[in-house]
């Protein structure tokens, strides 16, 4: 029988599934960089928002706690957008004339809600309780950031499930005493005293304690 392909096709062969391997490779890597990349999660995209809302104004000109706003945050699952009327509270008395702020006086006279933008929006079948976290001694800072830096609003994490594990798996560094949960500052970096067989903050360890925090990996901590 004739031989139908030349023997150069061997090689042709060859080359083309090594080639393959390494398309595949560059295809899933670059994929897998798209999925982590700003583009993605957001991280440090600020959101159009219908009123140019600083925290950095609010939090670190005016000393506002967080809970002035986000009444709900110590008790509830939700930490809760505040109502118009809680804007309206300074806003009708200062800068009550600034056309940047027609959109909440208007939401005011209408009682209907300010379309917010949402910034921190976890998936429907990823379950969040704010509530538990701040119990727990969870500082605010740990997941959205230095918002006290923030001129507009925007993620400062991933919201991956990758990155809610970790902490879960290590949370010692991001608990803090209660009285300090709505603190902007960040906790010190380098302990003066460590546990010499974990390295772990004996500070740490002890708030571990006193808030009762175990690590939770299963799957039905956030998934019900």
């Amino acid at each position: 029988m004739a031989q139908i392909f030349h023997p150069s096709m061997n090689t042709i062969a060859r080359a083309s599934i090594f080639g393959a391997v390494f398309i595949l490779a560059g295809a899933g890597g670059i994929i897998w960089t798209l999925l982590r990349s700003s583009y993605a999660t957001q991280v440090g995209v600020v959101r159009p928002q219908p009123v140019e809302f600083s925290h950095e104004h609010h939090v670190s000109g005016l000393g506002i706690d967080c809970r002035y706003c986000h009444t709900s945050v110590e008790s509830s699952p939700f930490a809760g957008i505040p109502p118009t009327a809680t804007c309206m509270t300074c806003h009708s008395q200062i800068w009550a004339d600034s056309p940047k702020l027609e959109v909440v006086r208007a939401s005011f006279r209408s009682g209907e809600s300010i379309p917010w933008t949402r910034v921190h929006d976890l998936p429907d079948f990823a379950y969040f309780d704010h509530s538990i976290h701040v119990a727990k001694g969870v500082g605010c800072v740990s997941c959205h950031g230095r918002v006290d830096e923030m001129p507009l609003m925007w993620r400062a994490k991933t919201l991956h499930m990758q990155w809610c594990i970790e902490c879960h798996r290590n949370p010692e560094p991001n608990i803090r005493p209660r009285d300090k949960v709505f603190s902007m500052e960040p906790l010190p970096s380098a302990p003066e005293k460590t546990d010499a067989e974990s390295g772990v903050s004996n500070v740490a360890i002890d708030l571990m304690q006193v808030h009762q925090i175990a690590s939770e990996t299963h799957c039905s901590v956030c998934h019900h």
